[in-house]
């Protein structure tokens, strides 16, 4: 029988992880990143144990509950037979008295057999809200090392502080690094997706769309600077150009509304220093 494409498969989730994690140590491999992979890759395979294990039912809890109800059925029939009320003459009060505990009897019977048939659900519930909590953290973990990330560096590299982070990377590096970062915010997303595929809990699916919103506005920060890290320039090594304000300019037809510089003798045209460009850019946004 064919894949079927209307449920998440477990193992292709954990073989693209695997693969994901990979691609990082290859091309990162003293990164930190790769760790958090390597962890997001034993979350996956514990998440299909779970997911599993969730979908099916605690049947000690359920023979419990069942085991609950005879028992309260035996006494009830216990009772009827040493009361015997065919051979006894009951009073209105007695009457009354004995509604009353009924009625009491009633509810608090009842609501033992809500607690007992509920049980199963809960811990369930608890399990994956557990499970979720766990990925939540992971996010928040990939999210802190893209932080430091800046393309705008590559623009206006300037001098650095003493706590400023070490940026070693090329501008292609950088691309890789934020990709494989939004790609493991989607297999976040995805991993919680198995914990309800099978368990409809109002709850756990609240928490799970909750957890997706998170990844989801996680990687917008990070396309957000891919975005921008695919406006520089790179040559053919990954580093922006070297721009000189002395020998290259923008030329007037290149930004909308203004008359430009005028080209100094023996100046030659090519692209535009780094704050040059970003204004050029925004010039040619705004027409």
């Amino acid at each position: 029988m064919g894949q079927s494409f209307l449920q998440l498969d477990a193992d292709l989730i954990i073989s693209t992880v695997e693969t994901l994690s990979r691609r990082i140590r290859e091309r990162f491999p003293k990164a930190g990143l790769g760790k958090v992979c390597d962890q997001l890759l034993a979350v996956s395979r514990q998440a299909q144990v779970r997911a599993a294990g969730i979908a099916r039912p605690i049947w000690s809890v359920r023979l419990g509950a069942v085991a609950f109800v005879l028992g309260i059925a035996a006494m009830f029939a216990v009772t009827y037979v040493k009361l015997n009320p065919r051979d006894s003459q009951i009073s209105t009060a007695e009457f009354v008295q004995v509604l009353e505990a009924g009625f009491n009897a009633t509810v608090l019977i009842g609501a033992a057999l809500i607690f007992f048939f509920t049980l199963d659900t809960r811990i369930k519930r608890r399990r994956c809200l557990e499970a979720i909590h766990e990925l939540r953290s992971i996010a928040h973990i990939i999210d802190m090392h893209q932080l430091t990330k800046d393309p705008e560096r590559l623009l206006s590299p300037g001098s650095d502080t003493a706590s400023s982070p070490k940026r070693t990377m090329t501008g292609f590096e950088l691309n890789r690094y934020l990709d494989y970062c939004s790609e493991m915010l989607a297999l976040v997303g995805k991993i919680a997706a198995l914990y309800v595929q099978d368990f409809a809990d109002a709850d756990a699916v609240a928490a799970v769309n909750d957890l997706e919103d998170l990844t989801a506005s996680l990687a917008r920060k990070v396309w957000q600077k891919i975005m921008v890290l695919n406006e520089i320039p790179l040559d053919r090594s990954g580093a922006p150009p070297k721009y000189s304000d002395t020998t290259m300019y923008i030329p007037a037809s290149e930004i909308p509304g203004s008359p430009g510089p005028t080209p100094p003798s023996g100046a030659t045209t090519g692209p535009p220093p780094a704050t040059t460009l970003g204004a050029a850019l925004r010039a040619k946004e705004s027409s």
